[in-house]
């Protein structure tokens, strides 16, 4: 489990991709200071097992898996050698709760419609598929590639025809992880409120 605050931002090394899977290499310092190989760790949202390990001076790496249900559920398949990524280690049961209840499962892909500055935040508003947008709610919580973010608004764009929403992001968040680099049309992975779909769920079964 993972709470949405980022660890620090990593740099993609190699990317191995071989039909619908692939493999990672991640260079990263803070999240290796106690990784183990078998470890969970959070890579733009996505719960990914570190196979392997090196530490080699202040830096290292640590390489992982991605299987196909996860190559065609996120942006993985946009990744390059020197694409930035958002890193965070699994929560400590001793840890701070400081964000909201992350699986890293994502529930899909959203397109970065604007990007906008009002006062001190930046406005991001995604678009998604219908099936994405049914899980975000007014003022719940939401992970943008890992991100843990309070939803703004959602709606629907009358120019477009589709549903959108809208995230407000405070300085610091933006400039400690990828959405510094994310303008119209880039594409982020979304994980919707794990609470809202189990609630969701046994609503529409009983109802």
């Amino acid at each position: 489990m993972f709470t949405g605050l980022i660890e620090e931002q990593g740099k993609i090394l190699s990317v191995s991709k071989t039909g619908g899977f692939m493999r990672l290499c991640i260079g990263c310092s803070k999240v290796l200071e106690d990784l183990k190989t078998g470890d969970s760790v959070a890579v733009n949202g996505v719960c990914l097992t570190a196979t392997e390990i090196s530490r080699s001076g202040e830096k290292g790496c640590f390489s992982a898996d991605v299987m196909p249900e996860t190559f065609r559920r996120t942006n993985f398949r946009l990744l390059h050698a020197g694409s930035a990524v958002n890193l965070e280690r699994a929560m400590k049961a001793d840890g701070r709760f400081g964000g909201h209840i992350v699986t890293g499962h994502i529930d899909g892909t959203g397109t970065v419609h604007s990007v906008c500055r009002e006062g001190n935040a930046v406005l991001y508003y995604i678009r998604a598929e219908d099936s994405v947008i049914s899980g975000i709610v007014e003022k719940g919580s939401v992970a943008v590639d890992g991100i843990s973010l309070t939803v703004v608004s959602v709606g629907k764009m009358q120019a477009y025809g589709q549903k959108c929403f809208c995230v407000s992001v405070i300085p610091h968040t933006r400039d400690v992880t990828v959405l510094s680099e994310k303008t119209k049309g880039s594409t982020v992975n979304i994980e919707c409120d794990i609470l809202g779909k189990y609630a969701a769920k046994l609503m529409k079964e009983h109802l």
